[in-house]
């Protein structure tokens, strides 16, 4: 039985990205091609990222495959659409079956059935995807009732949803995820060519527990599932013996969640003698000084801290469930222990207005953390937000053409008044760090200037 994993990923695409550059490798289709391969089912992995849409078309051509599974996320959505459309149009792909998994399927599951897939994967892939290979591997359409965590249609085409899949209560049972089936060299180069550093990606745990309404849980749902400390040192310690790479990126939604488990996955650092540079994202309610110390002694460089907002209000409303001081406190915490400290802000969420901007600006400047983002909100379907929020949709957008990302909805203000509010930030922000020097003052013009845009915008009849 010959499958192939991939993930409609293509770095050439993103022109954003190519600025930014910094490429991980796809884990959790290295997590499913591991699991397989443990359960004796070999796979091959077409890792898109540094490749074409005419490569992988070709490739898939090449092989042959029986089962191609492919992850699926908001980013690769219409790749993927052009991956199905592909296959099934090709007269030599007529017994290839197509399944899709990964944070976008759950949620479209009919979509992107009536596209063309056979087989959608929602929530944890391992089991599922393993069940469904083993079926395939004895019969061509054998019967998937019953098969938890799964969607298909049946011989009526009517969608079928069977379950959810219980997930992996122990996830220390998982094998290390396949990197040796990809070019890490590739992502090491990218890295090295742009900013002087090689890294890479591990994860220690799955789920979030919190509740903040705009955020995805399609795959893990509210979990928490962790690997143990010894066993993460493991994997570093392999790393390290297999690549030469300089940083690790935890891609874990809280790494400080448990702080028992910090303090352990610090002590067996210091046993073995193992030294790394990694950075994490965390809640301020889940730092303090004995954990920020702690993340400093074994080698942390960076911690992003959620904010979203420098509103109360706004985070009260998005369901944070913390206070905007605190993460101003962990931000300059953070900074004086001689870490980085970055944060994440989110505008335009509903019930947003002008002053909860200026608070958002005055939370930055006062925390001025070392790096921050900052995105207009957008509701992603299955999502509190999205459910608040769909009554206000500006435009029905055709589903095979567009992402949650493009959806836009009725705010106290319009889009461009949004874009205007990001470049006051950007330049007030650039003019609080830079007004010691003589570009100070063209900074300061700027952001006036973007600031008399959100007037211009919010004064206009819309």
């Amino acid at each position: 039985m010959k499958i192939i994993l991939t993930h409609g990923y293509f770095l050439a695409e993103d022109a954003k990205e190519q600025q930014i550059m910094r490429p991980y490798p796809p884990l959790g289709l290295l997590y499913i091609s591991a699991y397989l391969e443990k359960n004796g089912f070999s796979n091959e992995i077409f890792d898109s990222t540094f490749k074409s849409l005419d490569a992988l078309q070709q490739h898939i051509i090449d092989s042959i495959p029986d089962v191609i599974g492919i992850y699926t996320n908001l980013m690769t959505k219409l790749n993927v659409l052009k991956i199905i459309g592909f296959v099934k149009n090709e007269p030599r792909l007529a017994c290839t079956k197509i399944i899709l998994g990964g944070p976008e399927v759950r949620n479209h599951k009919q979509k992107f059935l009536e596209f063309g897939a056979d087989v959608i994967v929602f929530g944890e892939g391992e089991d599922s995807m393993l069940e469904l290979v083993s079926l395939y591997s004895k019969e061509k359409n054998p019967d998937l009732n019953g098969v938890t965590g799964t969607a298909f249609r049946d011989q009526s085409g009517i969608v079928v949803t069977n379950p959810d899949r219980t997930l992996i209560r122990d996830v220390n049972h998982l094998p290390f995820p396949a990197r040796d089936k990809i070019d890490l060299n590739l992502y090491f180069n990218a890295w090295n060519k742009k900013h002087g550093i090689r890294m890479l990606n591990l994860s220690t745990m799955r789920g979030c527990p919190y509740s903040c309404k705009w955020c995805s849980r399609a795959v893990y749902g509210t979990s928490y599932r962790r690997r143990n400390p010894g066993l993460v040192v493991d994997e570093i310690q392999w790393l390290k013996s297999q690549y030469e790479f300089d940083m690790i990126w935890f891609v874990d939604d809280v790494f400080t969640i448990n702080h028992r488990w910090v303090s352990d996955f610090v002590s067996i650092l210091k046993a073995r003698q193992v030294s790394i540079r990694y950075e994490i994202i965390t809640r301020a309610d889940r730092l303090n000084e004995e954990i920020v110390d702690l993340l400093k002694e074994s080698g942390c460089f960076r911690v992003w801290i959620g904010a979203e907002s420098g509103s109360q209000k706004i985070i009260d409303a998005m369901d944070r469930r913390v206070q905007v001081e605190q993460v101003r406190s962990m931000i300059r915490l953070v900074k004086a222990k001689g870490m980085e400290a970055g944060t994440f802000i989110m505008l335009g969420y509903p019930g947003e207005d002008e002053h909860d901007i200026k608070e958002t600006l005055h939370h930055l400047k006062d925390s001025n953390p070392d790096q921050y983002t900052v995105t207009v909100a957008y509701p992603i379907k299955g999502t509190p937000l999205y459910t608040e929020v769909e009554n206000l949709f500006i435009e029905e957008l055709p589903w095979e053409k567009s992402t949650d990302r493009d959806i836009d909805f009725k705010r106290r203000y319009n889009r461009k008044y949004y874009d205007h509010a990001i470049n006051w930030i950007y330049y007030e922000m650039l003019y609080l760090r830079a007004k010691k020097n003589s570009l100070g003052w063209g900074l300061k013009l700027k952001a006036w200037k973007a600031r008399t845009g959100m007037l211009k915008e919010r004064l206009a009849p819309h």
